[in-house]
């Protein structure tokens, strides 16, 4: 008797303890926020990337989730959806199934779905797409407050990484706008007027570099890149398209004639860095070219080339490092530059070379340095005091970038303290500046770069800030922009005393920031 009351009491624990199991929504739950803007023109923006472990034995259905928004939240975003997308895929939509859309926002906004989740790991996105008339400065903050399962257990346990707020920018160019297949290689600046002129590659028919049907495209904002206007094509060299391309702009302004510079390379057939060959001639060699505006961006020259002033006839090629070129205090024009030179060994198309090329008569002739550091490429220069100028390079042997300065106009050169050391880069082209800006009330210039920062990928889109004209860059001045994998270039420009711009790749597309100072200078 005893014995089967014991069974009893020990059956009925078991399954007391069964029924006494906490309920869950998975194990190791996470929710990631993505460190990426919301992009005005795109189709969906990475917003939260939830990740849930269902251990063997398990099943669990989603019906419901909530999201908190904040109010600029709630006024910026059209819809938010619920995907599972493929996480091999580099494409964030490529082959993803989508379970929920929702345009009714509100600060508190809950999504019903019918989501069974798989034993293991599983990964499901919210993402967001914003209104066209979003406000680019106001940020906004979205939050998973909860999920709900299919036995009406309410999980608000749910770990928080990475910060809730985001930034609105938008898309300038993106992929297959007027039937074009890429847009790549970034320059901008900004007139007296306040215009910014944004400059960039056509790439019609695919990614790739010159040689190939490429033109030079210009996009203008006259509300600090807010909106900016249909595209104009400024540098097209003609037919036979596919075989007489131009590209990798840079821009520069001239307060003095009000002149607005664009350079760039025009390879005729095969004539870029794999192709050219010695010489001065287009049907040898690629083609330092340039055209200009004297109307704030409205109207342009027609292009032309300035090869047989800045080329040494022996080096295999000459032009432009893409992005921005400056105005020295004392009306001197400058662009940096990079030629190959006249090896043939290593390699058959030359050692390349950093140098900078400069104008003393307002751009009526032009004149070219020496190279600052062999193996380095596309450059970027500002002038940190009156008649020094510091080269910022991209460099072959990869980790770092290459600096060194001149007081000479590029006669000579000298290695800088932070050359190879200071500034990490995945060997890409980075943004390079000096703007008069407020810090902590106060105006003082300051130098701006922008790259991924990384050694190894072109991701992490970083802002960096030196208010010590380059002599460090303290961790603190970091700013990430975008973790999103990219093509990696970058541009930037001074908004106002308190705003920068920056235009930057995605895959494919454009994408323009305003970003407070007090954002990257804390």
């Amino acid at each position: 008797m005893k014995r089967k009351l014991f069974c009893s009491a020990l059956t009925i624990f078991i399954m007391l303890s069964l029924f006494a199991q906490p309920r869950t929504a998975g194990e190791r739950i996470t929710a990631t926020n993505a460190r990426v803007p919301m992009i005005k023109g795109s189709s969906l923006n990475q917003l939260i990337k939830l990740s849930v472990y269902i251990p063997a034995g398990k099943t669990i259905t989603y019906k419901n989730f909530r999201l908190q928004l904040d109010a600029s939240a709630v006024k910026a975003l059209d819809k938010i959806e619920v995907l599972v997308r493929d996480e091999k895929q580099r494409s964030f939509l490529a082959n993803a199934k989508k379970y929920a859309t929702i345009h009714s926002l509100a600060s508190n906004t809950d999504i019903p779905v019918d989501l069974p989740l798989q034993q293991g790991w599983n990964t499901i996105w919210f993402g967001a797409t914003v209104k066209d008339d979003a406000d680019s400065d106001k940020k906004i903050n979205v939050t998973l407050k909860s999920i709900t399962t299919s036995d009406n257990f309410i999980q608000t346990n749910i770990k928080q990484t990475n910060s809730t707020q985001r930034r609105v920018g938008i898309a300038v160019r993106r992929a297959w706008d007027d039937s074009v297949h890429t847009y790549r290689i970034p320059g901008i600046i900004t007139t007296d007027k306040g215009t910014l002129i944004a400059v960039y590659d056509i790439r019609y028919r695919h990614s790739g570099d010159l040689p190939a049907n490429i033109d030079v495209g210009m996009s203008r904002s006259t509300d600090g890149g807010k909106t900016w206007e249909p595209m104009k094509v400024i540098m097209d060299m003609g037919a036979p398209h596919e075989n007489n391309g131009i590209g990798d702009p840079a821009v520069l302004f001239d307060p003095k004639t009000k002149k607005i510079w664009v350079a760039a390379l025009w390879s005729k057939g095969n004539r870029s860095i794999a192709g050219s060959k010695p010489g001065l001639s287009p049907d040898t060699t690629g083609q330092f070219v340039l055209v200009s505006s004297n109307d704030d961006g409205l109207t342009w020259s027609e292009p032309h080339s300035i090869t047989p002033q800045v080329k040494n006839p022996a080096w295999h090629l000459y032009f432009n490092g893409p992005g921005n070129g400056i105005v020295m205090q004392n009306g001197t024009l400058v662009f940096a530059s990079q030629y190959w030179d006249e090896t043939t060994e290593p390699a058959s198309v030359g050692i390349p070379h950093s140098s900078i090329i400069y104008s003393e008569d307002g751009g009526a002739t032009w004149k070219s340095g020496t190279g600052a550091k062999s193996n380095t490429t596309e450059a970027q220069v500002v002038e940190t005091k009156p008649g020094t100028l510091m080269l910022n390079m991209r460099d072959n042997r990869g980790q770092y970038r290459s600096v060194a300065t001149t007081t000479d106009m590029g006669k000579t050169w000298t290695e800088h303290i932070t050359s190879r050391s200071a500034l990490e880069e995945p060997v890409c082209m980075a943004s390079f500046i000096r703007a008069k800006v407020r810090v902590k009330g106060q105006l003082k210039n300051v130098l701006f770069f922008s790259n991924p920062a990384s050694q190894t990928r072109r991701d992490h889109m970083t802002i960096k800030a030196s208010t010590d004209l380059g002599e460090t860059w303290p961790k603190d001045y970091h700013l990430l922009i975008d973790e999103r994998n990219g093509f990696g270039y970058s541009a930037m420009t001074r908004i106002d005393e308190n705003t920068i711009g920056i235009l930057y790749e995605g895959e494919r597309d454009l994408y323009f920031l305003r970003v407070p100072v007090s954002d990257i200078i804390k």
